[in-house]
């Protein structure tokens, strides 16, 4: 009987370990080559000292630079339109006040450019840049085999952040 719960729990460790597929391999290509998909975002890992410290300081928190983000954060791109809706946490070094509605990340853009490459281990990289907004902002997206994809997000006016997520094809 003890073999046999052994033998139980190694599987279902085993299980519990192996990566998840969010897109097919097939599917994943083809809406990389095509350049459109979304990238939905799940985690946010903001770069900001003072934003860590707020996070740690709150009752209940855990010592973590990880942010869990509700569903609905991430990008959709297009062949002709990049939307992005993200939320930002850290330093803006300029303001536009009384514009309380336009926080974070939140713009589309239709003057893009996205150059592919590959990285060592065999991911996908897309550096992708939008030329007609205020702020010239350079997303990397490493985009890895089974579908979840790692973003950076650099800009002029921004300190820069990251966010974890996975690739969704329409």
């Amino acid at each position: 009987m003890k073999k046999y719960l052994i033998i139980l729990v190694v599987s279902l460790c085993m299980l519990s370990c192996s990566s998840q597929v969010y897109v097919e391999p097939a599917a994943l290509s083809s809406a990389i080559a095509r350049k459109e998909f979304n990238f939905n975002a799940t985690n946010a890992y903001p770069t900001s000292g003072d934003v860590i410290g707020v996070m740690n300081a709150m009752p209940g928190a855990m010592a973590s630079r990880m942010l869990r983000l509700d569903p609905g954060y991430g990008f959709n791109l297009k062949k002709d339109l990049l939307s992005v809706y993200l939320p930002y946490f850290g330093r803006a070094y300029t303001a536009n006040p009384g514009d309380a509605t336009n926080g974070g990340l939140r713009f589309e853009s239709k003057d893009f450019t996205v150059k592919p490459s590959t990285t060592k281990k065999g991911n996908t990289l897309l550096i992708i840049t939008p030329n007609d907004q205020k702020a010239n902002f350079v997303f990397n997206l490493e985009i890895f085999k089974n579908g979840s994809a790692f973003l950076s997000i650099n800009s002029n006016d921004r300190q820069p952040i990251s966010f974890d997520g996975n690739i969704s094809v329409d």
